[in-house]
C-alpha cells in the first residue's frame, strides 16, 4: 500500500542525536536506514535526516556531503548557504578526512590502497570515474560456524579512508578485493549477510563513518567528530573472538 502524504505525518519521526553545533554546522550521527534528504528514488520514504534535523533545531540547514542511506554515521550539515558552499569546496579539495569502519567477509590484508574506478550503479552507461581507497585491517574474527562451503566463518574488521567520495565507492571497492561489506544487499554476498541475520540478528549494512576532520571554514581551527556505534554494530564489535591488530574505542 502505498503511503499517502497524510498517513506519512502520522509516523513519528525520530530523533537524531546531535554530535556537535555551532552558528554554521551542525553534526549527527545518522542512524543507518535514513536517507541524508528527500530522493525521487526513495520517494516512499516518510522521514529524511535533513526534514529531521530542521524540525529538531527549528533552522534550516544544508547538507553537505552524503551518506548512503544503509550506513551510518559522522553526516555534517551547514547552516547557511555561505558555509556550505566553503564546506563544498573543501569537500571537492580533498581537505576533509574521512573514516569508517567496517565488517567484511574473509581476512584481508594488513592494509592495502584500492585504485580502481566506480560506476554509478543508477547509471550504468556512464564512464567510470576514478576512486582510491586505503584500508587497514584492525581486527579478525574465525567463527566455529559453517558459511558457504566453509567450516567457519571468517571476517575483519577494516578502517577504510576514501580519498575520493564516489557514490558507492567503498562498497564497491571492498567487493573489488573480494572482501564486500556485511550486510551489503547490492555487491556483497547474499549466504553471509544471511548469517549475520541468524546468527548474530544483524541485518544492517556494516558500514559506520566514523570520523571526520577538517579545517572550520570561518577559522583556522581543527574540527574533529567522532560518531558512535549503534546497537547492531557494536554487539558484532564486542564479539569476544575478535583477534585485534588495534584496539578500537567505544
Amino acid at each position: 500500500m502505498n503511503s499517502s502524504p497524510d498517513s506519512r505525518q502520522q509516523i513519528k519521526p525520530p530523533s537524531l542525536e546531535i554530535i556537535a553545533q555551532d552558528q554554521s554546522l551542525v553534526v549527527i550521527n545518522k542512524p543507518a536506514g535514513l536517507l541524508v534528504h528527500r530522493s525521487a528514488i526513495d520517494f516512499h520514504e516518510a522521514y529524511n535526516a535533513q526534514e529531521i534535523l530542521q524540525t529538531q533545531i527549528d533552522h534550516e540547514v544544508f547538507p553537505v556531503h552524503r551518506l548512503d542511506k544503509p550506513t551510518s554515521g559522522v553526516l555534517l550539515f551547514a547552516l547557511n548557504k555561505k558555509t556550505a558552499a566553503a564546506m563544498a569546496v573543501k569537500f571537492q579539495r580533498h581537505e576533509v578526512h574521512k573514516t569508517y569502519i567496517a565488517i567484511v567477509r574473509g581476512y584481508a590484508d594488513d592494509t592495502g590502497c584500492v585504485d580502481n574506478p566506480v560506476r554509478d550503479k543508477d547509471a550504468p552507461d556512464k564512464p567510470r570515474k576514478p576512486a582510491v581507497t586505503h584500508y587497514k585491517t584492525l581486527a579478525r574474527i574465525a567463527l566455529p560456524l559453517p558459511v558457504d562451503q566453509f567450516p567457519e566463518a571468517r571476517y575483519s574488521m577494516v578502517q577504510l579512508e576514501p580519498e575520493s567520495g564516489r557514490r558507492h565507492q567503498l562498497r564497491q571497492h571492498m567487493k573489488h578485493i573480494s572482501h564486500p561489506i556485511i550486510g551489503d544487499t547490492s555487491y556483497g554476498k547474499t549466504v553471509h549477510n544471511r548469517f549475520f541475520k541468524q546468527h548474530l540478528t544483524c541485518a544492517r549494512l556494516l558500514l559506520h563513518a566514523r570520523s571526520l576532520r577538517f579545517t572550520h571554514p570561518h577559522s583556522d581551527k581543527t574540527i574533529s567528530l567522532t560518531a558512535s556505534y549503534d546497537s547492531q554494530l557494536r554487539q558484532v564489535i564486542d564479539l569476544p573472538q575478535w583477534r585485534r591488530t588495534s584496539e578500537v574505542s567505544s
